[in-house]
This record gives structure tokens, sequence and C-alpha cells, in this order.
């Protein structure tokens, strides 16, 4: 198995991740009815996302807290929604790739959903 190593990489990362994401009980509902997608929009800011934070090309500009906090206020995002949207991450991640650009792909979300999870906390008690 390999390493991410290019765009086409985190696209096929980000494509697989998604129709886990879309059919998960738990979550998938954020993403087809809380906010019903525009997914040939969003899925090419999701590649760029990625693609600046794993390979360290800035693809992506804009403010995925804003966002999620927004997101939070019409459903709450839990603690239990981060845990599976990581376990599916790591899960997407371990099927296609192994290395150091995949481990920090792991890394970054995990610190991501720590800090929005801190931020959509902080947001809710300060409303």
């Amino acid at each position: 198995m390999r390493d991410i190593e290019n765009r086409k990489d985190i696209e096929n990362l980000v494509d697989n991740f998604y129709k886990l994401v879309i059919k998960d009980e738990l979550i998938g509902s954020f993403f087809t009815k809380v906010v019903v997608l525009d997914w040939e929009k969003h899925i090419p800011v999701m590649y760029n996302f990625w693609e600046t934070i794993v390979l360290g090309n800035i693809t992506y500009k804009g403010n995925p807290m804003l966002k999620h906090i927004s997101l939070s206020q019409k459903k709450a995002i839990k603690e239990e929604h981060f845990d599976r949207w990581l376990k599916l991450w790591e899960s997407t991640l371990s099927q296609y790739f192994q290395g150091p650009k995949a481990n920090e792909a792991l890394n970054r979300a995990q610190q991501i959903a720590e800090l929005m999870k801190f931020k959509i906390k902080h947001h809710a008690q300060s409303s």
C-alpha cells in the first residue's frame, strides 16, 4: 500500500470517505437532511481543504469552523458525531493509504475534530 502523494489521491480519499458518510446512520443526516449539500460544489472544496492540509498545496480558502458552528445550531453536533466522523475517516485512510502523509491526514483530522468540539461547545455556552 502506498502513501498519499498527489491531488488524485486526495480525491480518491475524499470520494470514498463521503460514500461512507452519506450512508452512515449517525452522521449521514447532517449531509443529506440538516444541510442538503450541493455535492458538485462541496466535494471540490473538500479536495482543496485536504490537499492544503496534507500536501501543503494552498488550494483552500475558507473558515470551516464558522460553517460547523452554524450547522450545530441547526442540529447539535455532539462528541459521538465527531467520533463517528473520525472512525470513518480513519477507516477510509487505512483502506487506501499508509505512510507519513496518511498519518498526517489522520493526525490533522483528530486535531480538527478536537478544536471543533471545543469551539462548538464554547459557542453554545456563550450564546
